[in-house]
């Protein structure tokens, strides 16, 4: 068995092939060439003549018996000897004037698969394509002096014009006036269906009546090549119901499905037909059987032939219902006797068929309509929530995304950002919407959906749900940049009745190991895992709605990001400046004050009152105060304006260098530095991390706890690793010392300038610039500070932890 033809057998049709012998190859039915099989039903006679010259070029062996002249008394003849040139003309008048309309099923009759409640066959190689230009007319020809009528049926075959004898039926002539009422009678009952299943309901029941045969089903597809379920049924007393039952893929293979959509209509007239050949066998030009892809005496495959005699059918007939262009089901019709349908009977089939595609695709469209309004009103429910806000509000709880689209849940990937909303985000979502995508730029908005991804990766169901694959997902990108919208579903097994059981296609039969028949005894139950919920055109409609919606909102939103972030910087930049302009402008006349109040109480200080001596001591001390103050702002406005020179550096040898500053202030408060590990290296500033460490150094010895409390005086340095901005781990120093904390209350006030929680005489005096100056260095990096107090450490107080990472 070849690997194309395993393709589309499932892996327990392959399996229970092997369990058989080896007489049979369930994938025969794939390679036969049904379109070359080599003969007709023996009812009618098939003569082919060139459309260049009118030489007869094939012909079925039973011209004799059917037309009277004996086939090799026609090949290499001119048809007009036996037609006339009248009707030679008006035969290829016909095919001009029956060209197919745009979106009409083109030809190929498919036939026999070897099981299922209508017939399925394959192609392969040297599948025909493109329309057949057909027509039906009436002649008449003299056999033993006698007028004889015959319906042909007339259509284009490459170089070749094909004409199909049937004699004319034994009732009388067609007469359409009192046919044509029963069809449009017919087709106004079908035009009052309210749905799908009702319009095809009414469909069976007329194609019973306008054929007679005893049985009559409609049959859907789930999906292009997935299995069938029978939706409507009409038969007569006495037989099985198929109705709800399914058939299995196999049944019905993908080549088969592509010759449906070719044409419209194929009757077997009786499974018993002895098939006539043709005459050559094989085309000298080609080395093949005439192509009889167009033809409607074509022979069918024998493995259906076999199917329908073991189901005791003697006669059946097949229309193809579409939509858009796709195969989206099938009506079948079985007879227990021999039945012959008249052109004109299979013509209003046919026409029938395409009035019943087109009525279930304007019930779709009306049903899709009324759904999309829905949609719609949701839509702009959810974008009313939205219109000041950024498109990031998408994903809040309550937003309403996920039930938008009726999924479990929704995520929005942007850059290496996953932001989810509603269930728990299953885990290789976010690597398997990339693999989806695939690595180039996808089309933006295009809406990519399934309802069976496990399937789509060749997952088993178990192994997906092991690794946390949905069984549902609908996504578009929103950019080129490879942001995605998604939707998602879980697995929803569904339990359904097969006709036949899909892991044993091939049993023992009166006909040998072969596809045998079944009945209401032979239903088997079995659960379909691996799917969610189908995703509907509506919902797929909607979520380009949404994206176009979101398009324009994140445009103007990126437009008031930009206006903002564009006055932001001049707003920094004009406070920097003030703040530079400030701290330099002002210490020269606070200079002045401070030395003048000096020289006055250097010179007057004799003569002056205790009272003005220490006013002018205060007027110094707090001049002096005001110069340090503006020092350490315009320390602080620089560290927003100077270049950061970063390199890779040991932080043991950053905190031994802030220990030269520091390590006074500590050993005066007896408190130790503790270094539990080696640090490691980091990318950072040099002399700016040293400040960093110096402020917090200082801090420590300044909020130690009172010699009276129990424990040695510590300050910890360490290096720890914590989760990133994207999910991955960086590494965060900590500064933790046993101190006296600070409460939870005023952990953001402490950050802030010019903040202190004690007087300035306590605790060493200070600004409160220190933890200011290393947030704002600590942000100048692309790195986040945060604070943890208490702080649990070994002995004295509470404690304060200060954690910065650089970047990251």
């Amino acid at each position: 068995m070849t690997d194309e033809v395993r393709g589309w057998l499932t892996p327990k049709a392959v399996a229970a092939e092997a369990g058989v012998s080896q007489e049979f190859d369930l994938s025969q039915c794939v390679r036969e060439p049904i379109h070359l099989l080599g003969g007709v039903q023996s009812y009618g006679a098939l003569i082919a003549a060139r459309l260049h010259g009118a030489v007869v070029d094939t012909v079925s062996r039973n011209t004799g018996e059917v037309l009277g002249v004996a086939p090799d008394e026609l090949v290499g003849r001119p048809v007009t000897e036996l037609i006339g040139d009248d009707q030679w003309a008006l035969a290829r008048e016909v095919t001009e004037a029956a060209r197919p309309p745009e979106g009409a099923a083109e030809p190929g009759a498919p036939e026999g698969s070897p099981s299922g409640p209508v017939s399925g066959a394959s192609g392969g190689a040297g599948e025909p394509s493109g329309p057949v230009a057909s027509g039906v007319f009436s002649l008449s020809l003299e056999r033993d002096g006698q007028a004889r009528l015959f319906d042909v049926t007339v259509h284009r075959a490459a170089d070749l014009l094909v004409l199909e004898f049937e004699p004319r039926a034994a009732e009388g002539p067609f007469v359409f006036q009192n046919f044509y009422p029963r069809v449009r009678s017919a087709l106004h009952r079908l035009q009052g269906a309210a749905d799908v299943t009702e319009c095809c309901a009414a469909a069976v029941r007329e194609v019973r009546a306008l054929t007679g045969y005893d049985r009559v089903v409609a049959y859907r597809f789930d999906g292009a090549d997935g299995p069938g379920q029978v939706i409507a049924e009409a038969r007569g007393e006495g037989r099985e119901p198929w109705l709800g039952l399914w058939f299995p893929a196999s049944d019905i293979p993908p080549q088969a499905r592509r010759l449906y959509t070719r044409n419209w209509i194929r009757v077997i007239g009786d499974v018993e037909d002895a098939t006539v050949g043709l005459l050559p066998e094989v085309r000298e030009g080609t080395g093949e059987p005439l192509d009889l892809s167009g033809s409607t005496l074509r022979t069918v495959s024998g493995y259906h032939l076999e199917y329908l005699r073991n189901i005791g059918v003697a006669s059946s007939m097949s229309v193809s219902l579409l939509h858009e262009r796709e195969l989206w089901g099938l009506i079948a019709c079985h007879g227990d006797a021999p039945r012959r349908l008249t052109p004109e009977v299979r013509a209003a089939c046919e026409f029938f068929g395409i009035a019943l595609s087109l009525q279930l695709a304007a019930v779709a469209e009306r049903e899709q309509v009324d759904e999309l309004s829905g949609y719609r009103r949701a839509l702009a429910t959810l974008l009313a929530r939205l219109s000041s806000q950024a498109p990031e509000a998408l994903l809040r709880p309550g937003s309403g995304l996920a039930e938008l689209l009726h999924a479990d849940g929704a995520l929005l990937l942007r850059g290496t950002e996953a932001l989810a909303t509603g269930d728990p985000l299953p885990a290789a979502l976010p690597g398997l919407l990339g693999q989806l995508a695939g690595p180039g730029p996808s089309p933006v908005g295009e809406v990519w959906s399934s309802d069976r991804v496990p399937e789509v990766l060749g997952l088993d169901p178990a192994e997906a749900e092991a690794r946390g694959v949905p069984a549902g997902l609908l996504f578009l990108p929103l950019n080129r940049d490879g942001d995605l919208l998604a939707w998602w579903r879980r697995e929803r097994p569904a339990s359904r009745e097969w006709a036949a059981d899909p892991a044993r296609p091939v049993r023992t039969g009166p006909g040998g190991e072969r596809l045998t028949p079944r009945g209401s005894a032979a239903v088997y139950r079995a659960t379909v895992r691996g799917r969610s919920t189908p995703w509907t055109p509506a919902q797929r409609a909607v979520a380009g709605e949404l994206w176009r919606e979101m398009s324009g909102l994140l445009s103007r939103h990126m437009a008031e990001l930009e206006a903002r972030n564009t006055e932001l910087a001049r707003t920094n930049e004009d406070l920097d400046s003030f703040a530079h302009a400030a701290a330099h402008d002002l210490k020269e006349p606070l200079r002045g004050i401070s030395n003048a109040a000096a020289f006055m109480v250097e010179d007057a200080g004799d003569v002056l009152d205790a009272t003005s001596l220490r006013r002018l001591t205060t007027v110094r001390r707090l001049a002096e105060r005001m110069d340090g103050l503006l020092d350490s702002l315009l320390h602080f406005s620089r560290l927003g304006q100077v270049g950061l020179d970063q390199e890779l550096l040991e932080l043991d040898e950053v905190v031994d260098d802030a220990l030269l500053v520091a390590g006074d202030r500590l050993a005066e408060q007896g408190v130790t530095v503790v270094r539990p590990a080696p640090l490691p290296r980091l990318h950072a500033d040099r002399e700016r991390l040293r400040e960093v460490l110096e402020n917090l150094f200082v801090n420590a010895a300044k909020y130690a706890v009172d010699e009276a409390a129990a424990g040695e005086r510590r300050v910890w340095v360490e290096a720890v690793p914590v989760a990133g901005p994207d999910g991955g781990r960086v590494t965060a120093v900590v500064v933790r010392d046993n101190g006296i904390g600070i409460p939870a209350e005023q952990q953001e006030d402490v950050l802030q300038l010019f903040r202190r929680l004690h007087r300035r005489d306590e605790r060493g005096g200070g600004s409160g610039v220190g933890l200011a100056v290393v947030k704002r260095i600590v942000e100048r990096h692309g790195g986040r500070l945060w604070l943890e107090s208490p702080a649990p450490a070994p002995g004295g107080g509470p404690g304060t932890a200060v954690w910065f990472t650089l970047g990251g």
